[in-house]
């Protein structure tokens, strides 16, 4: 008798024990499926997580910002698909682009090999630039309000400590996590990568200025620039590609000091004339005068935009770990060096839109 009571009491506390196992994994996997897998707006995320993501060793999230406009949107496409692919990290894509290019955006990354991004859309209000930038009423349609979107990272990605800005023109050929590791000297918001780099310095801008040291980008014959004391052979930089550790960048108000010059050079006129068009370099060569880091010039190898001929050798440009199309001969709208390494990256639109304007820049670059 006493054996079977003690079956049937062993019997018992199984099935209890059972029944609040199976209560608890249904408790889990509601509260997983509740929740966005970031934090953040599920709207704007994809919520399933590949495989990949799931290792131990690729907690760790990298916020990398990037900004689509839609003439340019296929550069875009072609820079976060080449990162992804590059990477076993949990990379978070913040994009920025205007309000009349988020469904295109999204039709794009839903609708094609890039469905398992993870991404957030920010849709960026150009009325923040409002008496900070002068715009000629006759070229209005030449100003490109979402070149300044690097400005206001901390709005962009609140919760980060740390974010990666690039340009739409870039490709990553390989794992960001290294260029995220990049370590920053105390007391510095920043790293760019140098103009007089052992890289870029011996590629020679024909008909460009000086675009090498800060006489190039500010105009010393202002007053308010030379109080600055900011020597005027100082090496600059190129904001294209750079790591922001946001916690210093609030700290020391970055965006506030850059729209403070901003908003002085629509007054005094304290930008270079030698470079037209460059008005996103000279604040940020202003507020980081002496107080920004390195990054390996290898992570911003530049000018492959900046004519048609090839500045780099084949097995350059293939050791190089981010290649930059800066100029105007962008890969998918002109005849551009090494514009069959874009090729490898870039996500045909499912609308045809952007093959459409590529078609359109080839046939007028033709005549």
């Amino acid at each position: 008798v006493n054996i079977c009571i003690l079956i049937v009491a062993v019997v018992i506390f199984l099935l209890v024990l059972h029944h609040n196992f199976l209560s608890l994994s249904d408790f889990l996997k509601r509260e997983l499926s509740d929740s966005s897998p970031l934090g953040l707006q599920p709207i704007d995320f994809i919520p399933a997580a590949p495989q990949r993501l799931v290792d131990e060793s690729n907690d760790k999230e990298i916020s990398v910002v990037i900004a689509a406009s839609d003439e340019r949107l296929g550069g875009a496409i072609a820079a976060m698909n080449s990162i992804y692919h590059h990477t076993r990290s949990n990379v978070v894509f913040h994009i920025v682009t205007l309000n009349d290019t988020v469904d295109h955006l999204r039709l794009w990354l839903s609708g094609t090999a890039l469905k398992n991004m993870r991404y957030r859309i920010l849709d960026f209000d150009p009325h923040v630039l409002e008496g900070k930038v002068q715009v000629d009423p006759q070229k209005a349609d030449t100003f490109k309000p979402l070149t300044f979107a690097r400005f206001y990272l901390p709005s962009l990605v609140p919760h980060a400590e740390k974010v990666i800005y690039v340009d739409d023109d870039v490709i990553v050929q390989d794992d960001i996590l290294e260029l995220y590791n990049t370590p920053l000297k105390p007391g510095h918001a920043a790293a760019f990568s140098d103009d007089c780099d052992s890289t870029t310095s011996k590629v020679a801008v024909r008909g460009a200025g000086n675009q090498y040291n800060y006489i190039g980008f500010l105009d010393y014959k202002k007053e308010t620039i030379r109080k600055l004391a900011m020597k005027a052979n100082t090496c600059s930089f190129n904001p294209g590609v750079f790591i922001a550790n946001l916690t210093e960048w609030k700290l020391q108000n970055i965006t506030k000091q850059l729209e403070k010059w901003m908003a002085l050079n629509v007054v005094e006129e304290l930008y270079s004339k030698t470079l037209a068009g460059s008005i996103t370099t000279p604040p940020l060569l202003i507020v980081f005068y002496k107080q920004h880091s390195s990054i390996d010039p290898m992570w911003n190898v530049r000018h492959l935009g900046s004519s048609a001929g090839k500045r780099y050798s084949p097995q350059f440009v293939k050791a190089a770990k981010l290649l930059h199309w800066n100029g105007h001969f962008k890969p998918w709208g002109r005849t551009a060096s090494y514009a069959e390494v874009w090729e490898k990256w870039y996500v045909p639109d499912p609308t045809g839109k952007f093959n459409l304007i590529r078609r359109h820049s080839e046939a007028y670059e033709a005549k």
